[in-house]
């Protein structure tokens, strides 16, 4: 994790959120009280930051300087309004291709996904702020740099983000094997947004309830998933070879 992706001290942090710094995620040292304690998970809770409870010894590699029990990443993007994208998208293109991350939280996983998205025109990639990837060194890293060139935004809940592309007119196709779909059986040459799961659980069931499609890849193996950033590879690509 690069240096100047930190900030470490209470105060610091509470005055980096306040100032409307991206702040990814506060690492926290376990057992750690007190009123400055007390008025920085105030202040994360009200901006709806990421933190965890760590052991002193996580906080010691990050940083050698006195960190006061907690440490900040910083993002090295800025993140767009969701609304602005939308908009600012269907007046550019007739056939938007959306991205949706419900809760991916590996970094390496999150910068490859983003690397194939700019590889294959995606338009924006849309993440819930709790429970996601940070945008730090491993991200930027993994994404050969593509995390500076494709429209990344933080919303509340990815459920509020699929109703207002639905009413944008744009079709939501969630990648999940519970469904009898296949991927080739969906037309994908029209404004959509694919949307792709965590790691572990895949997409939440909740979100699988208000999508408008459903699609799974065809499997001949005996391992019965993908890597997630391979999976949405495939969807990606095959949504460029019905688009040519």
């Amino acid at each position: 994790m690069e240096k100047e992706q930190l900030i470490f001290g209470i105060r610091a942090i509470i005055e980096a959120i306040q100032a409307g710094q991206e702040v990814d995620k506060v690492f926290i040292q376990k057992e750690l009280t007190g009123e400055l304690m007390k008025e920085l998970q105030k202040v994360m809770k009200r901006s709806g930051i990421n933190f965890s409870y760590v052991p002193v010894e996580k906080l010691n590699r990050l940083t050698p300087n006195n960190h006061q029990g907690a440490v900040a990443t910083i993002s090295p993007i800025g993140f767009i309004d969701l609304e602005h994208l939308v908009e600012s998208t269907m007046d550019s293109s007739s056939k938007p291709l959306f991205l949706l991350l419900d809760q991916i939280s590996d970094a390496r996983n999150f910068g490859a996904i983003i690397r194939t998205a700019e590889c294959t025109g995606v338009n924006g990639i849309i993440i819930q702020k709790s429970g996601s990837a940070p945008v730090n060194g491993d991200t930027v890293k993994t994404s050969a740099g593509a995390v500076f060139n494709v429209p990344i935004c933080k919303v509340e809940h990815i459920k509020d983000a699929i109703f207002y592309l639905q009413s944008s007119g744009i079709k939501t196709i969630a990648a999940t094997e519970k469904t009898d779909d296949t991927l080739y059986d969906l037309d994908l040459n029209e404004p959509i947004a694919i949307i792709m799961g965590s790691e572990e659980r895949g997409i939440n069931p909740s979100v699988l309830k208000i999508v408008d499609e459903k699609a799974k890849l065809p499997m001949f193996g005996s391992i019965g998933s993908l890597n997630v950033s391979v999976a949405c590879g495939a969807f990606l690509y095959e949504a460029v070879r019905q688009r040519k």
